[in-house]
């Protein structure tokens, strides 16, 4: 065999051999690698849970107002004169009749003692005039019919003079009597606007302190027009619940009830001013002080409910993931009616007792085995 030939067949021998080595290295390889794909399946998604309830669902509307005094007075004198003294604190709570400030009541005293000075001297008049009128009536004819009808006169006249010194006398007592400056109300007491040793006077506008009452207090708030009849249904069916929160509506402060829908809209904003009157017991709600309002309006019974976090927003609308009870996640449209209080009533595509997904969805697709944890009130979404 010629050299040429022989070296053909050895490189042909060679060929078939690496041939076969590398078919042997991908079997190998190929069933080695089976067992790998099946451990690497995609684990199970961890996700919180809450179970949709049924139950009645209460109707809020929201709103914010300024809680104001229930009565606000603004206390001045009423006669002229030196304080002379101020007997209440800045800020206590004082109540109906007490003392808030003295007037000097020395010219006022003085005037009621010669009131009743002259009603005195009046009345030792008009009995000299009795007597005199008794001997002239005694005389018979001896005395003239002219001087007996002028000294009964003068004894009218004298019965008419003691009427007006007891009427001024009641003046000055009342005179006298306004030098003590009283709370008309009972209520906490504000800045003291004038100092013991100052003049006043009844002409001034200028107050001595101002007084609010806070028990019971009042929640001034507004309402969009368009629930005006929602509004006057619930207030014709009884005193609607009015509860007062914080400003940023995270903590209640105060639950009372609506008593008043003022008696025309704001044309320039469409809103109604509305009214709730508050115990305040606590006094936690303060004159002036700003709070978010919720209104109770209805209640709708046998409401499907499921926790706001559960209801997610799509392409193709409302969505929510049901873990069914082979831990798998189920995609459903639904649709939803009001939200108050992390909650939402399920118009269509959730039952009760379902469980719903609320943190954890993003990781989420229909059929994606879930291992699920209860939700706490807490616990918030994604």
């Amino acid at each position: 065999m010629s050299r040429s030939r022989i070296v053909g067949w050895t490189s042909l021998v060679a060929v078939i051999a690496v041939m076969g080595g590398y078919a042997l290295w991908h079997h190998g390889t190929g069933k080695h690698n089976e067992p790998t794909r099946n451990a690497a399946q995609v684990p199970p998604v961890p996700v919180r849970i809450a179970t949709v309830r049924k139950g009645d669902f209460p109707i809020y509307l929201t709103g914010l107002g300024t809680v104001q005094g229930f009565n606000t007075v603004v206390v001045r004198t009423r006669v002229d004169g030196q304080i002379d003294r101020i007997a209440f604190k800045e800020g206590e709570l004082v109540e109906k009749n007490d003392l808030l400030a003295l007037v000097d009541p020395r010219p006022y005293r003085a005037a009621l003692d010669q009131a009743k000075a002259k009603k005195a001297q009046d009345e030792a008049n008009l009995a000299n005039a009795e007597l005199d009128l008794q001997r002239y009536t005694k005389l018979g004819e001896f005395a003239t019919r002219k001087q007996t009808d002028t000294q009964r006169s003068v004894v009218q006249q004298l019965n008419a003079q003691i009427a007006a010194d007891e009427a001024a006398i009641a003046n000055a007592q009342t005179q006298l009597d306004y030098t003590g400056i009283r709370a008309p109300i009972a209520g906490v007491t504000g800045f003291r606007l004038v100092d013991r040793g100052n003049i006043v006077n009844a002409s001034t506008q200028t107050g001595i302190v101002t007084i609010a009452q806070i028990e019971p207090i009042a929640v001034i708030f507004t309402a969009p027009e368009d629930q005006l009849p929602q509004i006057k249904d619930a207030i014709a069916a009884g005193s609607p619940k009015t509860v007062a929160y914080s400003p940023d509506g995270k903590r209640m402060l105060s639950e009372g009830t609506l008593t008043l829908i003022n008696n025309q809209v704001d044309t320039a904003s469409g809103t109604i001013r509305l009214k709730a009157v508050f115990e305040n017991k606590d006094h936690i709600l303060w004159p002036g002080q700003s709070v978010s309002t919720r209104l109770l309006v209805s209640t709708t019974k046998d409401a499907v409910v499921a926790p706001d976090d559960a209801v997610k927003h799509g392409t193709d609308g409302l969505y929510a993931y049901v873990v069914k009870e082979d831990n798998k996640a189920e995609f459903r449209k639904i649709k939803v009616g009001k939200s108050i209080d992390g909650e939402t009533i399920i118009k269509k595509g959730l039952a009760p007792g379902e469980r719903v997904i609320v943190a954890g969805q993003y990781r989420v697709q229909p059929g994606s085995v879930v291992t699920a944890t209860i939700a706490s009130s807490e616990s918030s979404g994604d």
